[in-house]
């Protein structure tokens, strides 16, 4: 029959149950990095001992020269911070690949399982099915490995164009300590998300595996018997 067929025994083996666990590492992938938004925020130093603090905020997909520092309420300050400056960066190929890639990931997932647990009679009744599995689990592996290398390269930019050196902003320069970096938001939860997307890499890689002990390769179908009207020929003397 090729109808539904529920069938949990593929989630206590690995061939599901490491699919549960990929399952769940996209949605956290997606949800650190997708959901950030932050602050960075400097001390400028005006005429007569007036301080001010200088917020820009900045969220994903990270187009950082599209964030403003805000205009000084102090007009001691305004001679000197008479415009509008933005942060210095536009990283917002890198998170969103990163980003978008984690959410194929987790759709997959959910169509596998769907797979795996209704319809494991015709995944297994069939070569083709675990073949094409195996090849996307190989594909998604390596995407894994190239969409979270470029996120980590990204998120050290960021954390450089978020830092210190917001304090080499055109008024901050012109005279010596005019700016002082004050604070920025924690970045802990991009940290993570790339923390979570090796840690998917290991868990495709892994996975391929097991996998791969579905498909044909591992198990070639086994010969044809010979048919009973033609009996192999006997050799001769």
């Amino acid at each position: 029959m090729s109808g539904l067929q529920i069938n949990l025994g593929p989630v206590k083996e690995p061939l599901g149950f490491i699919k549960v666990l990929e399952w769940i590492f996209a949605i956290f992938a997606f949800a650190t990095c997708g959901g950030y938004s932050g602050k960075t925020s400097l001390i400028l130093n005006c005429y007569n001992g007036t301080n001010a603090s200088l917020q820009a905020n900045f969220a994903y997909p990270f187009r950082l020269h599209q964030s403003s520092f805000d205009i000084p309420s102090s007009k001691q300050c305004h001679s000197i911070w008479n415009s509008t400056y933005y942060l210095v960066g536009d990283f917002a190929s890198p998170a969103q690949f990163f980003v978008t890639f984690a959410v194929f990931v987790f759709l997959y997932c959910m169509a596998a399982l769907v797979l795996y647990v209704g319809y494991l009679h015709l995944y297994r009744g069939t070569g083709k099915l675990p073949m094409i599995d195996f090849v996307i689990t190989v594909v998604v592996s390596f995407l894994w490995l190239v969409s979270t290398s470029a996120w980590a390269k990204a998120l050290t930019d960021i954390k450089t164009s978020t830092g210190h050196s917001i304090t080499e902003l055109q008024p901050c320069v012109s005279q010596t300590n005019r700016c002082q970096f004050n604070d920025i938001r924690s970045l802990g939860s991009l940290n993570v998300s790339v923390v979570i997307g090796f840690l998917n890499l290991i868990l495709w890689a892994g996975n391929a595996w097991f996998v791969y002990k579905e498909t044909n390769l591992h198990n070639p179908p086994a010969a044809a018997p010979p048919t009973p009207g033609n009996p192999p020929p006997h050799s001769g003397m």
